[in-house]
């Protein structure tokens, strides 16, 4: 187990140039240290007030319904959105899909069905705004080889074009978002797509009664049940399977940063989201020590082997006390599910077990840390409380 101390390094900052780790850069129980690679892409929009985000099993879309208040999109953009959910449940694509096409559509238009001025006959068609990339037009940016100018900017033709491309690419649902995008749009900003996820997964459980928190599972869906290898449309998955024993920020451990879950050693651990590698190293004990390749004890302190994850909408997921080196490196890029090394208790523990913190803003300090459980749960990744 382990108690997380303030960080020497905070807040990482979008679009800081990158700079290598050295050796005298130290980390006391899982604080600080340094990103090595460009952060822009993993940002995130704006936190918006949604609606509930529960998981129904009630996945129906109101398209001419009441539209969620929020304070970034407007009716007319959620109903788009709405729009685009609907075609795919048209079409039997399953809800990552729905993420995948909603993030886009916000990437490419703001959620607007837009008119271009060099598109002839564009602008006399119903929009909601102008663009002006080269030829394109409507929700998805569609250039004319895509349809007629009516039918990109239908909402109802570009979603059904955009998934008719997505379903073709292979092994799309076990993709970053921003790859299955980019293999549909072939955009000139590929890494675009990826800030958008977070939200999308959000607009998405908002519109059609949390069908982001699902898996596929025969057939159907289940709720809540993104673990052993299974991803939720979310694009989220339990690390490893297992009860939380010790919890977060609890009366007997204010300190305690993150949530403790128990596992044999050498159980695989999985990256509980896509995103690039921030750190990958040995936490140095108390004493300075580079001590992290033999089993630990209560007080020696540090995270033992340790990974840091940066994911879209600026999270990053903490993993400690592996019983290795991790098998990735700062800098990947790795995705859901992907394993990132093997439990063990290095570092300061009292047993074989992970623990796993979950940060917010881009914050690795304890200023940013949040509780686990709730996060994950509302990702439909849910670790098993044994509260």
């Amino acid at each position: 187990m382990s108690d997380a101390v303030e960080p020497k390094h905070g807040r990482l900052r979008l679009g800081v140039l990158a700079f290598a780790l050295t050796a005298t850069l130290t980390l006391l129980c899982c604080a600080g240290g340094a990103a090595a690679f460009f952060l822009t892409e993993l940002g995130g929009d704006d936190e918006l007030r949604l609606t509930n985000q529960e998981c129904t099993d009630d996945f129906r879309v109101e398209v001419a319904g009441a539209m969620p208040q929020m304070s970034q999109y407007g009716e007319l953009q959620l109903r788009n959105a709405a729009r685009i959910i609907q075609v795919g449940q048209e079409l039997q694509v399953p809800p990552r899909g729905w993420v995948i096409a909603v993030a886009t559509a916000m990437q490419e238009s703001r959620l607007r069905n837009l008119a271009n001025p060099t598109v002839p006959g564009s602008e006399q068609l119903p929009n909601e705004g102008v663009g002006s990339d080269h030829d394109s037009v409507g929700l998805f940016q569609q250039r004319a080889g895509w349809g007629s100018v009516q039918e990109r900017m239908t909402p109802e033709y570009a979603a059904r074009k955009f998934y008719e491309k997505l379903v073709e690419v292979p092994g799309w649902q076990q993709l970053p978002l921003t790859r299955a995008a980019q293999a549909v749009q072939v955009s000139a900003f590929p890494d675009a797509y990826a800030k958008h996820e977070a939200l999308a997964s959000k607009i998405v459980n908002s519109l059609a009664g949390g069908a982001a928190r699902t898996v596929p599972v025969d057939g159907g869906h289940a709720c809540d049940a993104a673990e052993d290898g299974r991803i939720a449309a979310s694009g989220w998955t339990a690390p490893i399977p297992g009860d939380v024993g010790s919890g977060f920020r609890t009366q007997e451990r204010p300190a305690h940063q993150g949530v403790d879950i128990a596992a044999d050693k050498g159980t695989p651990i999985q990256a509980a989201a896509s995103g690039r590698v921030l750190v990958a190293r040995c936490d140095p004990d108390r004493a300075g020590e580079l001590s992290c390749d033999v089993d630990g004890w209560p007080g020696k302190g540090g995270c033992g082997w340790f990974v840091d994850i940066a994911h879209a909408g600026k999270i990053i997921t903490r993993y400690c006390h592996l019983a290795e080196k991790p098998k990735v490196s700062a800098g990947d890029s790795v995705r859901a599910g992907e394993e990132i090394g093997v439990i063990g208790s290095s570092g300061n523990s009292s047993g074989p077990h992970l623990h796993f913190e979950v940060h917010t803003d881009g914050d690795r300090s304890s200023d940013g840390a949040i509780d686990p459980v709730r996060f994950m749960r509302e990702q439909g990744a849910p670790l098993r409380s044994v509260e």
